[in-house]
């Protein structure tokens, strides 16, 4: 396994302790906007993302968008039930962490769990039945989901994801979904030098924006 280079803020995801650890620094969830692009110039989720967070560390608030969906919500208290049904599939004991925040970079991540000393992590969705029967019948991980594992992974050092989707409307056959994606599946190394260039312009426009603070203060 890469060597770690994290330390562990243990507050439960989604308590206020754990938004002001993600406070100014790229997460997993943040993974697919600093990867957008268009044809000519910064796509606009790029752009936004770099803003907020330089706004995040000016105020030390987080300001990700406060959406929430009876979908969000009920994912979210299935979860539980997802990694049960893993573990009993794969014999594996997930663990869990509540943010890994790096000790190099302005970033760090959230997996749902992870497996032995951070081996592999495991990501769980319990989508709408629709989109489960989609990644049933994909029998990979979701493209949209790749730039959340390619960060965590990241971060996290881990050998390998699992993706888990899970949705107790179907039969129990078909209940659970489990995608295991390598490290070396994943391009980590260009996903990386595309993290530090996205986090290197916001240190800039973070200077640029303190700088012209003290220029006031002190006018």
């Amino acid at each position: 396994m890469t060597a770690r280079a994290f330390q562990i803020v243990d507050y439960p995801q989604r308590s206020p302790e754990w938004f002001h650890a993600r406070v100014g620094r790229l997460t997993g969830s943040r993974a697919a906007a600093m990867l957008s692009s268009i044809k000519s110039g910064e796509a606009a989720g790029r752009r936004n993302l770099r803003v907020e967070l330089v706004c995040e560390r000016l105020t030390t608030l987080d300001q990700s968008p406060d959406f929430h969906s009876r979908d969000m919500e009920r994912g979210q208290e299935r979860e539980s039930d997802a990694i049960a049904l893993f573990e009993g599939a794969t014999g594996e004991l997930v663990q869990f962490a509540g943010f890994l925040s790096s000790t190099e970079h302005m970033a760090g991540c959230s997996p749902d769990g992870y497996l032995g000393d951070f081996d592999a992590i495991v990501e769980a969705k319990c989508p709408k039945a629709a989109t489960h029967l989609e990644y049933l019948d994909r029998g990979a991980v979701p493209p949209k989901y790749l730039p959340q594992l390619r960060h965590n992974v990241w971060i996290s050092g881990a050998e390998a994801a699992y993706f888990v989707s899970y949705s107790p409307d179907f039969p129990e056959s078909l209940a659970l979904s489990v995608v295991r994606i390598e490290r070396d599946q994943l391009d980590i190394d260009e996903y990386e030098a595309a993290a530090l260039q996205f986090l290197s312009e916001v240190d800039e426009e973070f200077e640029r924006v303190a700088a012209m603070s003290n220029a006031r203060c002190s006018s």
